[in-house]
């Protein structure tokens, strides 16, 4: 799938883990769940089909792994119509810290419903960056993605 890479959205932390734990959380549902969707329903394996689900919304989506380099890279495509999520973890010179950086590609979308997609996208992983860093370093479940949009809005 040779896909469009200059109109993405794009989130970034720095996450003082080292890069096993990180690329870890991404992997593992079981870890990923404190940060980001509430259920999934298997660890991401190149060609195997997953389903996560935030179950405060009532919303699943399908993801499936395309490339998986541990450690340092994840490459998925999700949702329906599929766009592509590439998880990248640079590893920092002191071994105990890695750099996630996030692209979010292949929008069907043009003019402003792209620059919204774009937006969305963009608003929606800082907040998966956010809460990744406050899960792994402090341990502290901060339910950014349940209360990004509360019921009452």
């Amino acid at each position: 799938m040779s896909v469009e890479k200059s109109k993405c959205a794009e989130a970034q932390m720095l996450i003082r883990k080292p890069a096993r734990q990180v690329f870890e959380a991404f992997i593992d549902p079981e870890i990923t769940k404190h940060f980001w969707f509430t259920k999934g329903s298997g660890k991401l394996e190149v060609g195997k089909k997953v389903t996560w689900t935030w179950e405060m919304y009532d919303v699943s989506s399908p993801a499936a792994a395309t490339e998986i380099i541990q450690d340092k890279k994840i490459s998925i495509e999700w949702g329906e119509p599929a766009t592509m999520v590439d998880f990248n973890f640079e590893s920092m010179h002191d071994g105990a810290s890695t750099y996630v950086y996030i692209v979010h590609y292949g929008f069907d979308k043009t003019g402003a419903d792209l620059v919204e997609a774009i937006k969305d996208s963009t608003g929606g992983f800082t907040t998966v960056v956010d809460g990744l860093k406050a899960w792994l370093e402090h341990g502290i479940h901060l339910e950014l993605v349940r209360d990004k949009f509360p019921k009452w809005k």
